[in-house]
Order: structure tokens, then C-alpha cells, then sequence
């Protein structure tokens, strides 16, 4: 997928608009499960919220696939794209019980964070399998926002409330077959996630009855040339080494489970915008975009860096450009950043823009979420229609006032 295509798809299905590769992301899933060659039951599990149209799930379904989730509603998007309910995880946050009873009904494994819903679900629902989300306090990533396994993390059951979690367990007589942590994105040190594997292999030796093992994701992909990236290959040899050896303690071979997001869809994906206007003030050129944080919230929320080409002249001389949206909001995309020149018209590509950007987008100042197409086997296919006015107002009631 060259800047032509980019160029052809916006002329086709208009702008802005999300492109994803399909090529990409079977090269990135094939290099995961290369990496774990050596474990004879690897199941990769696709964390949904990175990307979750339905076409996405398909192909990742197709890969062979497993499926992370993190609401009923993703679960019930993966059993429409096709995927058995056992291939299924649910690892929700904060919800109630009778959310995660709804969801057992489904067949889907049940992956609990808290020692309350636990002891509550234990107690009416012994005989159905249960995963348990480990807090291990190990912060892998370098950013709060999106590190989960620190000690002041929302996420999981600390490692400290070990010995309540096994009394809860022993009282309910419920079924305990899989251990799991999720430590965060942007693992920049694989020896830190290798630390964090041991204290959920010396969680693992508790329960007798284990299936599998999941030990969550977060790796890291690069934004720009040059930019760190998790090691995946060398993840893939040393954490191997640590599971066949637990396994041998164990007693029996269990499953390696993960749930990789943006490091399978993020370099998959480009946002193409349209250059609305060129401002120019006493100290920035501003280049004013057909969209805003409505559509990419991500560097504005996370401060994250997307690079930014002007694929209709990439071969023009490079300016400094401040990167704008159209929110009745400060949306900077980027600030001060050299770019091909710019003029009124011309096409912008983001990249990195399969993970974590059109599944945060929203109406915000009434505006439409944009259409988002799959490249495959050297074609587009729409997956995804631009919104109209009447999906704007779809769900709303007028009153008489």
C-alpha cells in the first residue's frame, strides 16, 4: 500500500478516512506466534479494543485467532465475526455481576480483577472456569496512562491479597484455570516483563487446575524512524525458557496465552486528512485538517506522536507546520513539525493509526466518525460507511417543548 493507493482511496471514499493493511497485520500476527515457536500451545488473543470492526475480527478469526475482550458488547462482536466462545476471553474492569453472569451464559472464559465479584461469582456460579487478573506491581511502561500494573493501578488483584484470594477460592470451591496480568503498553525493557512472568509463576503454583497462563501484552511498536521497539524475538527465547521450565515444575504442558493490540494493528493503519487551510501567524504556519480529536484523540490525550506526511508532494521542500484540527478546542496534532510543504488541498497521512484511534473517535461538535476501509490482496474494501446527519440524531427522541 504506497501513497498513490492512499491517494486513490481518499478520491474514492472521501476524507478524513482510516486505511488498514491486511498484509501488515498477518505479517506482525505470523511474527508472534514465530517468536513462541518453541511452546507447543501458544494462543494469541487480539485485544478488540484496539480495533474492533467487525472485518478486523474477521481477518484475525481467520489468522487463527483468539479474542480478548473487555465488555459484553466486544464479546458479542466476536461471536457475530465468527468466533467460538471458547476462543473468547472476558477481561472486564469495574462492571457489575450481572454483567459478567449475562456474559457466562455466552460460553466465553471469564477473566475476574477483584476479590468482591470473585467471592460473589465463586459463591453462585462454583463450577464455571475462572481466570484471575494478577496485579503484579510492575509498571513495564513508561507512562502512568497507559501502564496498568503499578501498585496504585484500578487493574487486577494485588499480589499482596494472595492469601484472602485462596481463602475466597477454598470457601467457593470454584474452578480456577488460568492466571493472567497485564502489565501496560510501551514495554520498553523485556527484563522487566521476564520479572513480572516470575511473580505470576509463583502465583500459578497455587492452583492446581491451571489451563493456561496469560500474561497479557503491551509491546512496544515504533512510532518513527529509529524509534525503540519490544524485542519480540528475544521476548519470544527467554520467556519460552522460563514457561517450558514452570511447566516441568507444574507437573504438565500448559497454554501460553496473549492479548497483543497495538502491536498487531497500530503500523497497519494510516488516517488520511485533508489540508483545509494554511494559517499562517507572527511566530506558526498552522495546517488545518478535514478533522480533529473527534477522530484522533490520541496525541492530544496521551501526547502520543504520530508521524505526519504529505503524501500528495512528499517530495517538496520541508517547512515547519503545526498540525491543527477543526475542534472548537485546542487539537494539535503536531507542533512545529518539518513536513514536505504544505498547500490547501493537499493530503495528510498519520501513521500508526490502527491501534486505539477510530474505536476512541466520537460526534464531538456534532461531527461524523469517518468511513474506514481494508487493503487486501491490492484492493480496497470499504468496512465501514462515513456517518450521515441521520446517523447523528439515529437514537435521539424529540420532545414537544
Amino acid at each position: 500500500m504506497n501513497n498513490q493507493d492512499l491517494i486513490n482511496i481518499a478520491s474514492e471514499f472521501g476524507s478524513p478516512i482510516y486505511v488498514y493493511d491486511a498484509e501488515k497485520i498477518q505479517f506482525q500476527y505470523n511474527r508472534l506466534t514465530s517468536a513462541f515457536n518453541k511452546i507447543e500451545n501458544v494462543r494469541i488473543n487480539y485485544a478488540a479494543k484496539a480495533l474492533s470492526n467487525l472485518s478486523i475480527l474477521k481477518l484475525f478469526n481467520s489468522l487463527g485467532s483468539g479474542l480478548d475482550t473487555v465488555s459484553i458488547q466486544e464479546v458479542k462482536l466476536g461471536l457475530k465475526a465468527g468466533f467460538e466462545p471458547s476462543k473468547i476471553i472476558y477481561t472486564p474492569n469495574g462492571v457489575s455481576l450481572e454483567e459478567i453472569e449475562e456474559v457466562t451464559t455466552l460460553g466465553v472464559q471469564i477473566n475476574i480483577d477483584n476479590l468482591s465479584i470473585l467471592e460473589q461469582f465463586g459463591t453462585r456460579h462454583p463450577k464455571t472456569p475462572v481466570c484471575i487478573r494478577i496485579n503484579p506491581h510492575v509498571m513495564a511502561g513508561g507512562n502512568s496512562n497507559i501502564s496498568v500494573g503499578h501498585i496504585d493501578s484500578k487493574f487486577g488483584i494485588s499480589i499482596h491479597q494472595i492469601p484472602h484470594l485462596l481463602r475466597i477460592v477454598e470457601n467457593t470451591g470454584m474452578h480456577i484455570n488460568g492466571i493472567h496480568m497485564h502489565t501496560g503498553s510501551d514495554i520498553l525493557d523485556i527484563e522487566v516483563f521476564l520479572y513480572a512472568s516470575e511473580i505470576l509463576f509463583e502465583t500459578a503454583k497455587h492452583f492446581p487446575d491451571l489451563d493456561f497462563i496469560d500474561f497479557g501484552s503491551g509491546f512496544k511498536v515504533p512510532y518513527k524512524t529509529g524509534d525503540i521497539e519490544t524485542n519480540i524475538e528475544e521476548l519470544g527465547e527467554k520467556l519460552s525458557e522460563k514457561f517450558l521450565g514452570f511447566c516441568e515444575e507444574y507437573g504438565r504442558e500448559l497454554t501460553l496465552a496473549f492479548e497483543p493490540g497495538k502491536f498487531l494493528v497500530s503500523e497497519a493503519g494510516k488516517f488520511i486528512a485533508k489540508v483545509n487551510v494554511i494559517k499562517q501567524t507572527t511566530s506558526t504556519v498552522f495546517a488545518g485538517i478535514d478533522s480533529g480529536f473527534n477522530h484522533l484523540i490520541r496525541p492530544m490525550l496521551y501526547g502520543s506522536q504520530h508521524e505526519i506526511s504529505n503524501i500528495s508532494h512528499p517530495d517538496g521542500k520541508e517547512r515547519f507546520y503545526s498540525v491543527v484540527g477543526y475542534i472548537c478546542e485546542t487539537d494539535t496534532f503536531a507542533t512545529n513539525k518539518r513536513i514536505s510543504e504544505i498547500k490547501e488541498g493537499d493530503l495528510l497521512s498519520f501513521s500508526n493509526a490502527g491501534a486505539y484511534c477510530f474505536t476512541m473517535a466520537s460526534n464531538y461538535n456534532s461531527r461524523y466518525r469517518p468511513a474506514e476501509v481494508l487493503w487486501m490482496n491490492g484492493k480496497a474494501h470499504l468496512i465501514r460507511k462515513r456517518e450521515v446527519f441521520e446517523d447523528l440524531i439515529h437514537n435521539q427522541i424529540e420532545i414537544d417543548i
